[in-house]
């Protein structure tokens, strides 16, 4: 985006990344840092990657392009080049893309929903697999246990020669694996 940004001519104030995703407003920090720059007119012009990763829902999208139209800031896409606020065509085509990700958001979480519970009726286990089903502990656990029972080692002791928690080990004991 470096590169697109120079190559366009733009001045680059500041980037803005967080590693969180756009439905997670409390660990989005540079999001508020980026909208409260562009409230005190730092920034013309936000450049995002795409408009599903700035954006939370369709509405989120259309008020934060109102807040920003206020502001005077415009708002282009890296990965959709059609959108640019700073023109009619642009900002029509901003929420027609917006609607159509959040379209794509719904589909995929139905179609996740519907594997999981075609999963859970094949009897398949879903979730993480269970620490005491890694092979480092499958391979380790028994001389472990021996040395718990012996009272060689403690589970505190056991947890951290497995790299797992303590709860883990308590667990894995009750069920005499």
């Amino acid at each position: 985006m470096r590169e697109f940004a120079a190559a366009q001519g733009f001045e680059i104030v500041s980037e803005y990344v967080d590693q969180a995703p756009a439905t997670d407003l409390a660990r989005r920090v540079e999001w508020r840092r980026l909208l409260d720059d562009a409230a005190k007119r730092r920034v013309d012009l936000l450049l995002v990657w795409r408009i599903d990763r700035a954006f939370r829902s369709l509405l989120d999208a259309a008020q934060t392009l109102e807040r920003l139209r206020g502001w005077k800031v415009g708002i282009r896409s890296y990965q959709e080049p059609w959108i640019d606020t700073t023109s009619p065509f642009g900002e029509a085509m901003f929420g027609i893309t917006a609607v159509w990700a959040q379209l794509e958001r719904a589909i995929l979480r139905e179609r996740v929903k519907a594997g999981m519970e075609r999963a859970r009726r094949e009897g398949k286990r879903l979730g993480r697999p269970r620490v005491a089903e890694t092979e480092r502990v499958k391979r380790d656990w028994p001389m472990v246990r021996q040395r718990i029972e012996s009272g060689e080692i403690s589970r505190r002791e056991a947890a951290r020669l497995l790299h797992v928690s303590e709860q883990s080990v308590r667990r894995m004991l009750a069920q005499r694996y």
